[in-house]
């Protein structure tokens, strides 16, 4: 994939100058990168443009550097050597830390469990829990149930239409973070005709509102490329197996490369990201709204997420709390899927879950993934904060 990144100076500085470079890479989008100036004595030293593993500052005008992650509030491994743990096995470390140990072939499935009156089911144990790959019974090889942290990547439409919506949905995106696992990391995208990385992985609420305050609305609305970019993104860099992508636009998609059925794919074929999605079609024309509607619960039903379409702007606020709600409590089932992943190609999965003391009960979760995934894998580790 060709990936353009953009490292766009927006600070002036006395004596210094605005630098724009283009940084031409493989694949059929962009994911441009935005970064703030800083004086300094000397220039710079020249970066490589063509690692795949580079993140922009904003604190610097120079090429991408590899990112320090500073502000990352995940805990470092403190526990004392043991035994290897098998595949499947939970154990706690001495920083209060559940580590789920995970077979490298093995699928995770978030899964968000509801009874028949949409409430979320929160006492359900491992053998409540049933897969099926393809129609075919799996055998279920992990399970955890704990507030686990994410790396979240928050995607706000930029295009002229947003302009007056900027400063509420920016206020709601920060709520949520608010509301979220201390130890999440996200990085904010804003997508126009192309996508921005106006903040990397980050766990500094300041750094995400400068991140969501570098909105230029204007252009047009390439909302499959943008979610493509960050999906690649999340699986290039998010340092937490669990994933979650939060979009949010006020309009049909009118300027990407990629379809949606190839950003669906992309996002399933990275190991199946979330997506959330929230449209703010209440004052869009009605073709292009029912038209944006389709997209946007095509690409959160697909994924295991939810689509969401408030009637006012008010309603943006209570949304993306429900959506810290839903992801700070699903349940995380592993399995090994019973066919070779030597066989490749799209398979279907279905959840259910049962128990005596449920009527009828919901999963949500992805309906399929593809098997011959990339060689950038998510770590083996997952890890979950203990519930005080």
């Amino acid at each position: 994939m060709l990936l353009k990144q953009l490292s766009n100076s927006r600070t002036l500085l006395t004596g210094s100058f605005a630098a724009l470079v283009l940084l031409g890479c493989s694949g059929s989008f962009s994911l441009c990168q935005s970064a703030a100036t800083q004086q300094t004595t000397m220039p710079a030293p020249m970066q490589d443009p063509t690692r795949p593993e580079l993140q922009p500052r904003l604190d610097m005008d120079h090429d991408p550097i590899p990112s320090p992650d500073a502000e990352e509030k995940t805990p470092v491994n403190t526990a004392s050597p043991q035994a290897p743990a098998r595949p499947g096995d939970i154990q706690k470390r001495q920083d209060g830390v559940y580590t789920m140990h995970q077979d490298v072939d093995e699928v995770l499935l978030a899964c968000t469990v509801l009874d028949d009156k949409g409430h979320m089911v929160n006492d359900l144990s491992r053998g409540d829990f049933r897969v099926w790959e393809d129609g075919v019974a799996q055998t279920t090889t992990s399970f955890l149930h704990q507030d686990q942290p994410v790396s979240l990547g928050i995607l706000v439409d930029n295009s002229g239409s947003m302009r007056d919506k900027r400063a509420t949905v920016n206020a709601a995106a920060l709520s949520l973070w608010r509301a979220s696992n201390p130890q999440d990391s996200a990085f904010v995208v804003n997508f126009s005709d192309h996508a921005f990385l106006d903040q990397g992985f980050t766990s500094n609420i300041d750094l995400l509102n400068r991140g969501l305050s570098r909105s230029d609305t204007r252009g047009t609305t390439a909302l499959y490329d943008a979610v493509a970019a960050s999906a690649d993104e999340l699986a290039n860099h998010g340092k937490l197996p669990k994933q979650v992508l939060l979009v949010i636009t006020d309009g049909a998609d009118n300027a990407s490369r990629l379809s949606l059925e190839q950003a669906i794919r992309r996002v399933q074929g990275l190991g199946g990201p979330v997506v959330y999605t929230i449209g703010l079609l209440f004052d869009t024309e009605k073709d292009e709204a029912d038209r944006a509607r389709s997209d946007l619960e095509a690409l959160s039903a697909k994924t295991g997420g939810i689509a969401y379409f408030p009637r006012s702007l008010d309603e943006v606020s209570a949304i993306t709390a429900e959506v810290a709600h839903d992801i700070r409590n699903q349940y995380t089932v592993g399995y090994r899927s019973s066919k070779p992943t030597s066989l490749g190609g799209y398979r279907m999965v279905r959840v259910e879950a049962s128990a005596s003391k449920h009527g009828k009960l919901t999963v949500r979760t992805r309906n399929g993934y593809y098997a011959n995934k990339p060689a950038t894998q998510h770590p083996q580790t997952q890890t979950a904060q203990e519930t005080k």
